[in-house]
C-alpha cells in the first residue's frame, strides 16, 4: 500500500527553542503507526502540526501526496484527517450525543448511521447518550472522544496519549477499539507513553528524543530492542 501521509524535513520552534528538529517520517495506508517518547519530546507539536494548529517553520507534510503545510484544520478535517486530543477535550456541558454531532461538524449528510456505528464500538456510550459529557467517567470521555473523531468519517484517525489517566482494563479496551477501527480500514497514528500497549499493536514504530527521531521499525522489532526495553519498558538488559 502506499502511505497516506508523509512528514519531511518538519521543523517546529516555540520561542527560539526547537520542539521538533527536522524529521522525516511516514505512515501507511490502512496501517497503525505509533511515536513514541518522553514527554516533551515533541510529540504531540508534531500531531498538532499535521492537525494545522501549530504552524512549522520548515518542511512538509503530504496527504495522498499534497502539501497540506499551511491549510486551516478545518480544511485538514475535510480531507480526511482528525485529532483525538490529549486530555479528551470534551465539552462538559452537552451531552454525548451533541458532543458527537460535533464530531460531524462539517459534514452536510445524515449521521444517523455513523451514530449507530460509533454506538456499536462504545455501548456504554450509547446507555447514557442523553448524559452530560462532563459527569462521565475518565474512561467514558476517552471513548466519546474516539467516538466524536470517528464522526467525520477520516481516512486517518490520529491520536494523543488515549490511555493517559485510565485505569488498567480501560487502557485494555481502548487499545481493542483502536485495533478495531483499524481492521475497518482507518489508518491510525498513535502517540503513547505506555510504549509496551503502542509497540505491541503498531505496524510501524518511531522513537522521538528531543525533537529527533532516533529509531524507527515495526512494533515488534523496538519491543525486543534492548535500549527500547531498558528507556521506555522499565526492563532492563
Amino acid at each position: 500500500m502506499s502511505n497516506i501521509l508523509e512528514i519531511k524535513n518538519l521543523s517546529v520552534n516555540f520561542g527560539g527553542i526547537k520542539a521538533v528538529n527536522d524529521i522525516s517520517m511516514a505512515v501507511e495506508e490502512g496501517k497503525i503507526v505509533t511515536l513514541i517518547g518522553a514527554n516533551g519530546a515533541g510529540k504531540s507539536t508534531v500531531l498538532r502540526s499535521i492537525s494545522g494548529i501549530v504552524k512549522p517553520q520548515s518542511g512538509e507534510i503530504l496527504l495522498n501526496g499534497q502539501n497540506i503545510l499551511g491549510l486551516s484544520p478545518d480544511a485538514i478535517v475535510s480531507r480526511g484527517v482528525t485529532l483525538v486530543p490529549e486530555g479528551r477535550r470534551v465539552f462538559p456541558n452537552l451531552t454525548v450525543q451533541e458532543n458527537l454531532k460535533i464530531g460531524a461538524y462539517l459534514r452536510k449528510d445524515k449521521l444517523d448511521a455513523d451514530l449507530e456505528y460509533v454506538y456499536s464500538l462504545f455501548p456504554r456510550l450509547k446507555e447514557r447518550h442523553w448524559q452530560l459529557a462532563g459527569t462521565l467517567s475518565g474512561g467514558e470521555q476517552q471513548m466519546l472522544a474516539v467516538g466524536r473523531a470517528l464522526m467525520s468519517k477520516p481516512k486517518l484517525v490520529m491520536m494523543d496519549e488515549p490511555s493517559l489517566g485510565l485505569a488498567p482494563l480501560v487502557v485494555k479496551s481502548i487499545f481493542e477499539i483502536i485495533e478495531t477501527i483499524n481492521g475497518e480500514g482507518i489508518t491510525v497514528l498513535l502517540i503513547e507513553q505506555n510504549a509496551n500497549m503502542a509497540l505491541r499493536i503498531a505496524d510501524t514504530a518511531y522513537v522521538l528524543e528531543t525533537g529527533a527521531i532516533t529509531m524507527a521499525g515495526t512494533g515488534a522489532e523496538l519491543l525486543a530492542n534492548d535500549t527500547i526495553k531498558e528507556a521506555y519498558l522499565g526492563k532492563s538488559k
